[in-house]
């Protein structure tokens, strides 16, 4: 899987992208959180569709955008990403911070705790 890299813009009108399924530029920038200029939305995407991130279509004289990674491979990637540059590679140092930063629930934990253990158990399996 190729490494998805997102600026700020770029991932806010991807998150709207993934939330909506397709949509035109102007569908987009006025789902958005910050209010952008036509144009700014335009560049983003134009940008985003040279990455290959998004594709369009034709429709009557507008293009509908959509999405043309997953919101899961992104995901992946940004973690990826974030544990390599801020936790030297160790995902149990995220985790770690992840819960010692936030207020997390018991039931939060129970279900990680739950993740871990079903994770622990195919690596075992698969070795």
């Amino acid at each position: 899987m190729a490494e998805v890299t997102l600026g700020e813009r770029e991932l806010d009108v991807m998150a709207v992208l993934w939330e909506i399924g397709s949509g035109t530029v102007e569908d987009v920038r006025r789902r958005l959180p910050a209010t952008l200029a036509y144009t700014t939305v335009l560049t983003v995407l134009r940008n985003l569709e040279a990455k290959a991130l998004v594709g369009h279509t034709e429709e009557g004289r507008a293009y509908r955008y959509h999405p043309r990674v997953a919101q899961r491979t992104a995901q992946q990637s940004a973690v990826r990403r974030l544990v390599d540059q801020f936790f030297s590679g160790s995902p149990e140092a995220l985790v770690a911070r992840l819960v010692e930063s936030r207020a997390v629930s018991a039931e939060e934990l129970r279900r990680l705790a739950t993740s871990l253990s079903r994770k622990a158990k195919k690596t075992k399996e698969d070795r």
